[in-house]
């Protein structure tokens, strides 16, 4: 969550994943992806575009 609150712009799945220091591929993006897209049910992250997450506030 501090994450999403020290970006300046949304972030994709790549950027969460190259921040966190998970593995660069197509499965641990595909699996970041999911994450937040779970989360933006309960209103944390927003997704702003498709694929695209940020904070809910400024």
């Amino acid at each position: 969550m501090a994450l999403f609150a020290s970006a300046d712009a949304p972030l994709r799945a790549r950027r969460v994943c190259e921040a966190t220091d998970l593995k660069v591929a197509p499965n641990s993006i595909n699996n970041t992806r999911l994450k937040p897209k779970r989360l933006t049910e309960r209103g944390f992250p927003v997704e702003t575009e498709q694929s695209l997450f940020a904070q809910p506030w400024p």
